[in-house]
């Protein structure tokens, strides 16, 4: 049983059993719970955990646990409707409004219900996590000296020193100095975008894109302008008109295994995005998510734009979470010249530092051998899972149509038929028990057809894949059949 879904099995049971117990009466000892209900001390410790958060119980240390008292009602809340006039007053003429909507992102970071495969998250599936690798480096971390101190401001030095090795190849194209560790992918893109346009300005986006990206870059009161993609990556002579007619100065771009898209940008365009970026005198903020991410049979993966770009027009994003774990929010930022000091600022303005513990744990982990271990299972892992998919999606759902079938990341993105209902098929499949990524908040303004998103790396195995597709094509023909 997964034990998130015991703790919570047993905060159920243990609310019924406080039925008969008086206010004050002391329940079982942990002991006694843990042989009754057959879980482990940890799984009692957290769903009392639980029950004291809602005030059914109160924990005595050395004594055990109590049913609490009852509680006083609540005081009557007032009423708070003058915020929604003053969240939502008009900018001045020259800013674009901020919108602080995170459904995009949510829709592929909250876990599903019990019972619910998930096709629609972006982390490993718990068997893929390096859990073990983790735990001893963390316990290594917090042994070294100094472990619990400040770290320096804009990182650990031997942290930035193996980031900028992976970011430019080990070519020496950057420095430790040119640097800056953040709180994940996510935390670098903000920094980033906040600190190379002002609100109101155009930002270049590819379409389709990364749902959390654009959310980050409405919260900064920045205009998205979508810049089409295709199977070579983002069209690099709209790319140049974009600039001319928006007046943009940025262009976030995902040259390797774009997502949602699975796009790896050729070659030639790599040079051209450089080539309109020096022209323009703009940025390109390089989102590489998925470096970390290639499959087994990906072949050998281009350089970064950051490691071919002389002139300072590329601030690198990556970061260790996708690769490990949700909670290891470990990334960079790298950049040179002016713009580094800004987006150190930034970063600093914005949360100080990261936790030293959590850069010593990084810095423990990719140095131990299970690191490169743990890449080429997730390696082998990815293809094995993507291969089911594909194969279980082209047998038993004929509804879609698979465009790239990228040999890196974590998902496919599935064409649908002209005028289906993304948002109907989404909720269809919740209900036949599989959670899919609608596409709509992929696209910065009009999508141009429906789609949606099955990620593969979620599930618990290929046997759960199979069984996700299943529920998935009882969902289609509830939906699509009808229209078709």
């Amino acid at each position: 049983m997964h034990h998130g879904s015991s703790v919570a099995e047993l905060a159920t049971s243990l609310r019924e059993e406080l039925k008969r117990y008086s206010p004050g009466q002391r329940l079982p000892a942990s002991r006694e719970l843990v042989s009754r209900y057959r879980v482990s001390p940890v799984t009692v410790s957290r769903a009392l955990a639980v029950l004291a958060a809602e005030g059914l119980v109160v924990t005595r240390p050395g004594a055990g646990a109590f049913r609490a008292e009852p509680c006083s009602p609540r005081p009557v809340r007032g009423d708070l409707s003058w915020q929604e006039v003053t969240l939502t007053a008009a900018p001045a003429a020259d800013q674009v409004p901020r919108t602080v909507d995170a459904q995009g992102v949510l829709a592929t970071l909250a876990a599903p219900a019990p019972g619910v495969i998930e096709f629609n998250g972006g982390y490993l599936a718990p068997a893929l996590r390096p859990d073990r690798a983790l735990a001893a480096a963390l316990a290594r971390a917090g042994r070294r000296p100094g472990a619990w101190d400040r770290p320096p401001m804009d990182g650990l030095g031997e942290l930035r020193a193996w980031f900028a090795r992976t970011i430019d190849g080990g070519s020496g194209a950057l420095a430790a100095s040119d640097i800056t560790i953040t709180a994940g992918g996510q935390s670098g893109l903000s920094a980033a975008l906040r600190a190379l346009a002002p609100p109101g300005a155009a930002v270049l986006v590819e379409s389709p894109t990364y749902p959390g990206m654009l959310a980050v870059a409405r919260a900064a009161g920045l205009r998205p302008v979508p810049v089409p993609v295709d199977a070579d990556g983002v069209r690099t002579e709209l790319l140049s008109r974009a600039f001319a007619a928006s007046g943009a100065r940025v262009f976030v771009c995902q040259p390797l295994f774009q997502n949602p898209t699975g796009a790896v940008l050729g070659a030639a365009r790599r040079r051209e995005v450089l080539a309109v970026a020096r022209e323009a005198g703009a940025f390109v903020v390089e989102d590489d998510f998925a470096r970390r991410l290639a499959h087994e049979d990906a072949g050998p993966l281009p350089p970064t734009l950051a490691a071919e770009d002389a002139d300072g027009h590329v601030i690198h994003v990556c970061s260790l979470t996708k690769v490990t774990s949700p909670s290891l929010r470990v990334g960079a930022l790298a950049a040179r010249g002016p713009v580094a000091e800004r987006l150190r600022a930034i970063q600093i303005v914005d949360s100080f530092f990261v936790p030293r513990p959590l850069q010593e744990a990084a810095l423990e982990l990719v140095g131990s051998p299970a690191w490169q271990r743990h890449l080429r299972t997730v390696a082998g892992e990815l293809r094995v899972r993507r291969e089911a998919m594909t194969s279980a999606v082209l047998a038993g759902l004929p509804w879609l149509s698979a465009g790239r079938v990228p040999r890196g990341g974590y998902h496919l993105w599935l064409g649908l038929p002209p005028g289906a209902d993304e948002a109907a098929l989404s909720a269809a499949a919740l209900r036949a028990g599989v959670a899919v990524a609608a596409g709509r908040p992929y696209f910065a303004a009009e999508r141009p057809a429906p789609h949606i998103r099955l990620s593969f790396a979620p599930a618990a195995g290929v046997a759960e894949i199979a069984e996700g597709v299943h529920r998935l094509r009882l969902a289609c023909e509830e939906v699509l059949e009808g229209s078709l």
